[in-house]
């Protein structure tokens, strides 16, 4: 699980100062292409990543029938996605046929779960949006994901948006999208998007009340190092 105090974070960091953090760290690629939020007056949604993979479907495979076995990959994550985490499904940016609607995404929400995210389409959208759950797509969409997606897998490595996702990553969505952080550096990218908030925050009341961002934003200036100290010390 991931610790509270790292959690609390990622719940108050957007996600531009976290892809800024992972490319100071040389990770250029992990902002999630064309997802968007249903719901952008919703906090930010952090959790690790339980994943659902999709395949082009083939119709001799794909029958409306298969639903009925329990260990269908879609439905058996919806039921195994634990308290907590980003359920997040690789539907192959194609929006066509929707990953899920709202029956599914209502139990991920009872069972505690902390977001959805596919780079195709829910269905349901009108009703998803009003849930108090985030949730992040492309586009709506309502036929059932068997027309096109065939569930081939659960919890193993995806693409979403042309972003590598590796089960337990770490997953942040805020109004603007969804990020990925690799699960070995999490503590990491914690601890570096805390300092950079602290000092864009600074560097946001300093800039409104009329100063340049010259030595300021990037901080390059020796007096402007100082009087950040000062204002560190002082903010203690």
């Amino acid at each position: 699980m991931l610790p509270n105090e790292i959690k609390k974070i990622f719940l108050n960091s957007s996600v531009a100062t976290i892809c800024t953090a992972l490319f100071k760290k040389g990770l250029k690629n992990q902002f999630i292409q064309r997802v968007y939020p249903l719901n952008s007056k919703l906090p930010n949604m952090v959790g690790l990543a339980y994943t659902v993979r999709y395949i082009p479907a083939r119709e001799d495979l794909n029958k409306i029938d298969v639903f009925k076995n329990p260990r269908h990959p879609q439905r058996l994550a919806i039921e195994e996605c634990p308290e907590g985490y980003v359920l997040i499904f690789d539907s192959r940016k194609d929006a066509r046929a929707a990953s899920a609607g709202a029956i599914l995404i209502t139990r991920l929400m009872v069972r505690g779960c902390a977001g959805i995210v596919t780079d195709g389409g829910f269905r349901d959208t009108d009703e998803i949006k009003k849930m108090g759950i985030p949730v992040y797509h492309n586009r709506p969409s309502s036929p059932t994901n068997l027309t096109l997606h065939q569930a081939i897998d659960i919890n193993r490595p995806i693409g979403c948006g042309d972003v590598a996702v590796w089960p337990n990553d770490l997953i942040v969505g805020d109004k603007e999208g969804v990020v990925v952080i690799p699960n070995q550096i999490i503590k990491e990218i914690s601890d570096e998007v805390k300092s950079m908030t602290i000092y864009e925050d600074y560097v946001i009341d300093k800039v409104q009340k009329g100063a340049s961002i010259k030595g300021l934003y990037p901080l390059t200036d020796e007096s402007e190092k100082k009087a950040f100290e000062k204002w560190l010390r002082s903010d203690k």
